[in-house]
């Protein structure tokens, strides 16, 4: 009932930028936390970014000062301006969202998550 979709992965140089967008649709009645999660080959999920719905923002170490959160509410989008980008930030980027969304007339709370975009950084 809630779907995430993602966009602007791809293929840069090291130094280079991307800029990622999350946008939800589907039955939602709210959301709350959003955020940006990762995956490279052979590690676990980790956490990169994420952003309350007041605006407030937590980053993992390996990225404070180079990405940027940030959300627009009214269009249900979170995003992730990455620059000065590493190869060692190669990976599929996840979005998620926690959130409240209608289900049989009836309000349930989630955790939906996006495809995955790949991003490839070349040394």
């Amino acid at each position: 009932q809630v779907q995430l979709v993602e966009s602007g992965g791809g293929l840069v140089q090291a130094g280079g930028s991307l800029r990622l967008s999350c946008a939800a649709s589907g039955n939602i009645f709210s959301i709350n936390d959003m955020g940006w999660y990762r995956q490279a080959p052979g590690k676990q999920r980790e956490l990169v970014a994420t952003i309350t719905s007041g605006g407030s923002t937590n980053y993992a170490n390996s990225v404070k000062g180079r990405f940027t959160i940030s959300r627009d509410n009214a269009k249900n989008t979170v995003y992730l301006q990455m620059n000065s980008l590493k190869p060692e930030d190669t990976a599929v980027y996840y979005c998620n969202a926690r959130l409240l969304y209608y289900s049989a007339q009836v309000v349930r709370s989630g955790d939906s998550w996006g495809q995955g975009t790949q991003v490839t950084v070349s040394s």
